[in-house]
């Protein structure tokens, strides 16, 4: 009986604290607060009456909550957008962590009086900018794309040089014949085969997507969810980046035609604000208010350093040659947000046994929470003030979705036109469609054009089709395949 009302209990709990997260996202975008501070907050609270402190715990389920919203970012960023920002963002996501990583880490020498390899340690957990923050705060602002999509790259690929950085340093402090060569090579082969197999576990996963045809609708997205855990998890065993896997797989997948993208996209959303409640207030449990107090000016002192000092000299000096002008700089400086990676990456001290993991842990957790609190609630009047805004246009839907609750043999699908389809120039009354086989839209210049007999078809258009399960070949092969050129040459 006791079993029976401690699980009551827990799940009274966790209805709880899934009811007043999601509330609190009500609140903080009324307030420009990033949610994250409530979530974590909560778990302070939390910490006032119940005792926890599994470090292990805690790192498991925060490495799968970033794996989750690693992926949810990564299927909505548009890689026309990103394509012109990659080389920067990169540069900001490697060289910019590391020289981050090194000022911040030298402050903490001093200021933590720790040994110069400790505060290397240091400076490499909170190094790095994080995806959840970034993704949250960004996500309802009208920063310029540019911006936008920069910090986005950046947030999603730097944690790769992060996790390399902590775990260099934890061997050399435990370990100090370690060759420093040979972890840099263990860097490059992570970077480089990370990104292979999220390229190749990507494509994969679009393929079974449009292949498969399950019963509902509604195993879609748990498939694709499955396809991000596994790509993961490929990747940590072949000692590639998994974090890098699957973000790079989620940009595969989120450019690609897929089935069901809209049940996808929808069902991430909401899986992943599940997941950022739980990780920010299990983070919150870990910590131990008295011995948050014990350490304000320190952390404090080191916090302002990071977002005054460390920041911007990181991202000026990664970001010398680029074409970003001095207040989009400022901007981007700015704009790095700590957040969930910074306290994960804190664990492993704690569980390596490092002399000061406890006392990082928590210097580290106060960074964070003074981070999103600085800099979270003044992104958006930084970027009016610079100029770097721009106005948010009303778009029209540019997707159409037939969501299926129970089994059925029929679907709604859509082909983009290109330059060289067959189906460009031609009146749809001229196309022999297969049987049960109905054009219901075409989706031009972000408009719906209804569908008529005479309406002609074009480049880039989008053709939504309603046809039996079994045809989806038929019907891409016919909207897809390449006009034959004639006899002269001309196509």
């Amino acid at each position: 009986m006791q079993a029976i009302d401690l699980t009551s209990n827990l799940i009274l709990l966790l209805g709880t604290l899934l009811l007043l997260g999601v509330l609190s996202t009500k609140f903080s975008s009324r307030f420009g607060m990033p949610a994250l501070v409530f979530f974590i907050v909560a778990g302070m609270i939390l910490g006032r009456f119940i005792y926890y402190d599994n470090a292990f715990i805690t790192q498991w389920f925060g490495v799968l909550a970033l794996v989750i919203i690693l992926f949810e970012g990564g299927m909505q960023t548009d890689m026309k957008l990103i394509k012109p920002v990659i080389r920067p963002a990169l540069s900001l996501a490697t060289i910019g962590v590391l020289l981050t990583a090194f000022i911040i880490g030298y402050f903490a020498h001093l200021i933590l009086g720790v040994s110069l390899l400790e505060g290397m340690l240091f400076g490499s957990i909170v190094g790095s900018t994080d995806a959840a923050a970034v993704f949250s705060v960004l996500g309802n602002k009208n920063v310029r794309k540019k911006l936008t999509s920069t910090l986005e790259v950046e947030s999603g690929s730097n944690d790769p040089m992060a996790v390399f950085l902590t775990l260099m340093f934890i061997e050399l402090l435990n370990n100090p014949e370690t060759s420093v060569w040979g972890e840099i090579l263990s860097f490059v082969w992570e970077m480089g085969f990370g990104l292979v197999l999220g390229i190749i576990c990507g494509k994969l996963a679009v393929f079974l997507i449009n292949k498969i045809d399950f019963e509902t609708s509604s195993l879609y997205p748990v498939l694709a969810v499955s396809s991000a855990l596994f790509t993961y998890g490929v990747s940590s065993l072949t000692h590639a980046s998994g974090f890098l896997g699957v973000y790079v797989m989620a940009l595969v997948m989120g450019n690609s035609d897929l089935t069901y993208r809209r049940t996808i996209l929808q069902f991430n959303q909401g899986f992943g604000w599940i997941m950022q409640i739980l990780m920010f207030v299990l983070l919150g449990l870990l910590v131990f208010t008295d011995q948050l107090i014990s350490i304000i000016w320190q952390g404090l002192a080191l916090s302002l350093l990071l977002i005054i000092v460390a920041r911007p000299v990181g991202v000026l000096l990664s970001l010398l040659f680029s074409q970003f002008s001095f207040r989009e700089k400022t901007l981007l400086s700015w704009a790095g947000l700590r957040g969930a990676v910074p306290i994960v990456l804190a664990t492993y001290p704690l569980l390596a046994g490092v002399e000061h993991g406890q006392l990082f842990f928590n210097v580290v957790f106060f960074i964070v929470l003074t981070s999103t609190l600085i800099q979270g609630t003044t992104i958006a009047p930084l970027a009016e003030r610079l100029g770097l805004t721009e106005k948010v246009l009303d778009q029209q839907p540019s997707i159409l979705e037939l969501v299926a609750t129970g089994r059925t043999t029929s679907e709604i699908t859509h082909m983009t036109l290109t330059s060289r389809s067959r189906m460009i120039h031609r009146e749809l009354q001229e196309i022999d469609l297969p049987p049960s086989v109905l054009i219901t839209a075409v989706l031009r210049n972000e408009e719906i054009v209804t569908p008529r007999g005479d309406t002609v078809l074009l480049p880039g258009d989008k053709v939504y089709l309603l046809g039996p399960k079994a045809k989806r070949e038929d019907i891409r092969r016919l909207f897809t395949g390449e006009r034959v050129p004639d006899s002269s040459g001309a196509s």
